[in-house]
């Protein structure tokens, strides 16, 4: 495998993590391109860019809030959101498609922890669909509940790591 090389987005990244959400989600669970702008310019060093050979193949999103409300949507535009907040809220996890299954994933994660961790974050937030239970426990995260959100029109958990 090749090491890849972790570092925060900027607004010359917005296309390429665009492109790979489009290509990597489901139906409307995906963000727009002008969300995927919005978190880069208003948090990003909560936005991880993973890049092998100067391209960008995955990246993780988040934002930072006092109290996570899982389903709120105005959140994913960063509405609420506070860099000094202690909880961070993870928005996207992806890896493009011609990668995963390769061990990048994890890599991602565990950097993406790391920053958190320097950061003195002391949780992380996400929501998954029930494939991705596993994936997450295997990472660190413990199973909260079924999430109210219905984003996309699909079913939702909720998990959270302790840090």
């Amino acid at each position: 495998m090749t090491t890849p090389v972790f570092r925060q987005a900027t607004p010359a990244d917005v296309d390429r993590c665009y492109e790979i959400e489009m290509t990597s989600y489901e139906g409307d669970e995906a963000a727009t391109r002008e969300k995927i702008a919005t978190r880069i310019h208003r948090y990003p060093e909560g936005f991880l860019c993973m890049e092998l050979e100067g391209n960008v193949i995955g990246f993780i999103n988040a934002g930072c809030a006092w109290e996570v409300v899982m389903s709120d949507e105005a959140f994913k535009e960063l509405v609420g959101h506070d860099p000094d907040a202690p909880n961070a809220v993870i928005m996207s996890v992806v890896v493009h498609p011609d990668f995963q299954g390769k061990g990048y994933s994890s890599l991602l994660m565990r950097e993406f922890v790391s920053r958190l961790k320097a950061m003195n974050k002391k949780t992380i937030h996400l929501m998954c669909k029930d494939r991705h239970v596993d994936l997450y426990a295997h990472f660190g995260y413990r199973y909260i509940k079924p999430s109210a959100s219905d984003h996309g029109g699909m079913a939702w958990h909720e998990m959270m790591m302790t840090l």
